[in-house]
């Protein structure tokens, strides 16, 4: 019986999958990739003879059919999800069916499209003195949030703020994130589709990102990013710092 590999394919070029992620999906005998998300092209490699599905045209249980009866047979199978799937792939569901066929099973991690846009953007999210934390999330929509991750409670924090999968809601974002302690003025990026060809990327405030969005007609695949991050006053780094004494280099006196 063949192992299963979960592996992220990246936020969309096809040179962003890892190496190992990669040669398995080129060794593969079954491709199961998330078509609505997923570059095709990094299928490119694959066998002539692999057997391909889209899981965006199947349900649960299909899924996981195809993935046992692959494995029984010994044949590897190659499940592919977008950015990386600890990050709103629905990985567990299908992982937990897999135990309880007593089929192994791996994960192999990617270049989640929250990395990607921070490097389209040339950004860091942790600046010294603007924020030492990165808050990942999303607006509620069909799938409800726990009560106490409501986004106008994560934003009284101020930190830095990754939200996926709400794009369209951007009147509704914008608004809650002000209600919740984030001034007006704060910096706001929309990106559409980092590292694709198609991307795009626009950038404003809070109060002007409604309409800036709206005039872009971007309305999915899309992550809108919020905070101090994306200006350009923090403190210098004390790693770097002269004066500063690590474990390799004395300070300067």
């Amino acid at each position: 019986m063949k192992m299963i590999h979960f592996i992220g394919a990246g936020p969309g070029d096809p040179e962003l999958i890892t190496v190992k992620g990669r040669r398995l999906i080129d060794e593969a005998d079954v491709i199961i990739y998330a078509g609505s998300l997923v570059n095709p092209k990094v299928l490119d490699g694959h066998n002539d003879s692999a057997v391909i599905y889209n899981s965006a045209l199947m349900d649960l249980d299909e899924v996981s059919r195809i993935e046992i009866e692959a494995a029984k047979k010994g044949l590897s199978v190659a499940r592919v999800h977008t950015g990386d799937p600890s990050i709103y792939g629905a990985i567990r569901e299908q992982m937990d069916l897999l135990e309880k066929e007593g089929i192994e099973f791996d994960v192999i991690p990617g270049v989640s499209s929250f990395v990607a846009t921070a490097a389209v953007l040339k950004k860091e999210y942790t600046l010294p003195d603007v924020s030492q934390t990165v808050i990942l999330t999303r607006m509620e929509g069909r799938t409800p949030m726990p009560p106490k991750e409501k986004l106008i409670d994560l934003a009284r924090h101020n930190s830095s703020m990754v939200i996926f999968l709400s794009v369209s809601f951007m009147d509704e974002l914008c608004k809650t994130l002000i209600e919740g302690g984030y001034s007006p003025d704060t910096p706001v990026a929309v990106v559409y589709k980092a590292t694709w060809p198609e991307q795009k990327i626009v950038e404003g405030t809070l109060s002007d990102m409604p309409q800036k969005v709206k005039e872009s007609k971007i309305d999915k695949t899309a992550l809108t990013v919020v905070g101090g991050f994306l200006g350009n006053k923090y403190s210098l780094s004390k790693l770097y710092d002269k004066h500063f004494t690590t474990e390799y280099r004395k300070g300067v006196e």
